[in-house]
């Protein structure tokens, strides 16, 4: 039964200001939680860069001694090196080449619970528990459960091309990208050209959701994954070589 000392504006306006609240609450809680899994992407690509520490001296315990990266510790306890940019390790783009190392990716992972990815990461076989603070544990753990972007729906595995649009992304390039990259993406110096980069396509498609470790670049999970790989598209279309 309704107050009937409520005017009737009141109550037929309350339920909808209720509803913005809590869709406001909500966009809050989505909004964290997309950093959340920024950070832990970034963590993903090089945990030590990202909170500062110094590099690994001694080889990651689950690292194939016969493989390209042994005696490389500052690549071998990178979570990307063994599982791949396209989370699929040996059965994805990792499985030959200099970075195969036989082990598999963290697809299996998705859609895990936080807390077990956070119990395999302090496990002996990964030998986080001691690296990472109980706040990048579940940063790096909820990247693997909640993270991972499907690649196959963005990028061509055979031709290696993005399903994007590069009219649409020499926009999204020019006005997000292009103030450090430069307009034709041969900056910054020391960086190989934009156009030479599209060799990896499941890298540049990692970075540009999550960012850069260590680096004032943008991270764009919290936008339609289309958008990424439009500006893919584009830069499939810049120089290869200064």
């Amino acid at each position: 039964m309704s107050d009937s000392t409520t005017p009737r504006y009141m109550r037929l306006v309350a339920p909808l200001i209720a509803t913005a609240f809590l869709s406001l609450a909500w966009s809050s809680v989505l909004a964290e939680e997309a950093s959340t899994l920024v950070r832990g992407g970034l963590l993903y690509d090089k945990w030590y860069k990202v909170i500062g520490a110094d590099k690994p001296t001694s080889d990651h315990p689950a690292y194939p001694k016969d493989k390209k990266y042994a005696g490389k510790p500052d690549a071998n306890w990178r979570c990307k090196e063994c599982h791949g940019w396209d989370y699929r390790g040996s059965a994805g783009a990792y499985s030959s080449g200099k970075h195969f190392s036989g082990i598999k990716g963290i697809d299996g992972m998705q859609g895990a619970d936080p807390a077990k990815v956070v119990a395999v990461l302090k496990g002996s076989a990964h030998g986080y528990g001691d690296a990472l603070s109980a706040e990048d544990l579940n940063a790096l753990a909820m990247f693997v459960a909640k993270g991972q972007v499907d690649m196959d729906r963005w990028i061509d595995r055979a031709s290696k091309q993005p399903k994007g649009d590069a009219a649409r992304g020499v926009a999204y390039y020019n006005t997000v990208c292009a103030n450090c990259h430069g307009m034709d993406g041969l900056e910054p110096k020391e960086m190989k050209p934009f156009g030479a980069q599209m060799g990896n396509p499941w890298e540049v498609m990692h970075k540009i959701l999550n960012g850069q470790p260590d680096e004032n670049m943008p991270a764009l999970r919290v936008f339609d994954h289309q958008i990424a790989a439009d500006i893919m598209a584009h830069m499939t279309t810049l120089p290869k070589k200064r």
